[in-house]
């Protein structure tokens, strides 16, 4: 059955979809189906409620998030991206472009951590596994987001599910692109206030499949693009804001389709602190193209054609293009014969 439109009105806020549903018998399975399918169809994104991780849970990740950016400079420069050829760790602020343009904010990634790939002959974006740089002045930070990302990806798992039926295939299709070796990423983000306020992020759409993000309560800045309208998404407490990215549009040839969306630097005196996670396949996996039910199909718009930003299958593809656009300087010390 094809999702409801929600193309065709102008629509103020995003959906809000409760997860506890799929615990409620086959009747509560259809109904999240069809608006898991209908929210991820028409805009991209929406607001996930009833998935199980607690609020002090996510209290505890802010609180350590908080105390990592309260750190001197000099320790967090300590485990500075730079230092990292696989992009992780600390970013100072102004350190990371979007569409060419400074984003304001700091921020440290912190990813699943696999060996390095020692196979010279192996595709460059294999460079990408490794390890975290652990800021020595937190030690307790490694042990709250290795549980937060444990947390998460129990909640992404369902939702990839989720997508799976709804979209008419096994409720395991997805499961060998993700084998044993997700690639898993999680961020924490700190934007300063500034009188100008401007790009705290710029316009863009996530490489991968799934992104949740958990906003500090009372932040607003995020924005999503519906149509030609920018809509404010405010964070509802201990909710997440879920939206999908290139490689499930991909998979879907358009019928699920990545959105724009971007962030707004908070006003002069202010901060805010945003926690996103980012579930996708393994470097070297392809995610398959889903055979899609004929109403679906017939609704299905295709790729996004974008020759600066050609989409493939491969999330390692995919996620390389993107780390060597936004840290150009990382890109020039650990990668410079890809810039060639």
């Amino acid at each position: 059955m094809p999702s409801p439109s929600l193309a065709s009105r102008p629509i103020d806020a995003l959906p809000i979809l409760d997860l506890s549903l799929l615990a409620g018998g086959e009747a509560g399975q259809r109904q999240f189906h069809a608006k898991l399918l209908a929210a991820t169809h028409e805009i991209g994104f929406f607001y996930l409620i009833g998935h199980g991780i607690d609020g002090a849970a996510s209290a505890r990740a802010f609180d350590v998030a908080r105390r990592f950016f309260a750190l001197p400079l000099a320790d967090k420069l300590q485990v500075e991206m730079l230092r990292s050829p696989q992009f992780r760790s600390y970013t100072r602020t102004g350190g990371e472009l979007t569409q060419g343009q400074v984003d304001w904010r700091e921020q440290i990634d912190l990813g699943s951590e696999h060996p390095r790939c020692t196979d010279a002959s192996a595709p460059a974006y294999m460079r990408l596994d490794g390890p975290n740089l652990w800021p020595a002045a937190l030690p307790e930070l490694q042990g709250v987001f290795n549980d937060w990302a444990e947390r998460c990806t129990r909640v992404a798992q369902q939702l990839m599910r989720a997508w799976a039926v709804a979209l008419g295939s096994p409720a395991d299709v997805f499961d060998p692109a993700f084998g044993t070796r997700p690639s898993t990423l999680i961020k924490l983000v700190r934007y300063p206030g500034r009188a100008e306020r401007g790009q705290g992020v710029g316009a863009h759409k996530d490489p991968g499949v799934l992104t949740m993000l958990m906003i500090e309560p009372g932040k607003a800045g995020l924005q999503v693009l519906h149509g030609e309208q920018w809509i404010d998404v405010p964070p509802l407490p201990d909710a997440f804001v879920i939206n999908i990215g290139e490689l499930l549009e991909y998979a879907t040839d358009g019928y699920l389709k990545a959105t724009l969306h971007r962030v707004v630097a908070p006003p002069a005196g202010e901060e805010r602190l945003s926690i996103p996670f980012f579930f996708n396949p393994a470097l070297d996996s392809t995610v398959p193209r889903i055979a899609l039910p004929p109403a679906l199909a017939r609704a299905a718009r295709g790729l996004t054609r974008d020759p600066a930003n050609v989409i493939t299958g491969t999330f390692g593809e995919n996620l390389l293009k993107a780390r060597l656009r936004a840290h150009p300087d990382v890109a020039a010390r650990h990668h410079a014969d890809l810039l060639a």
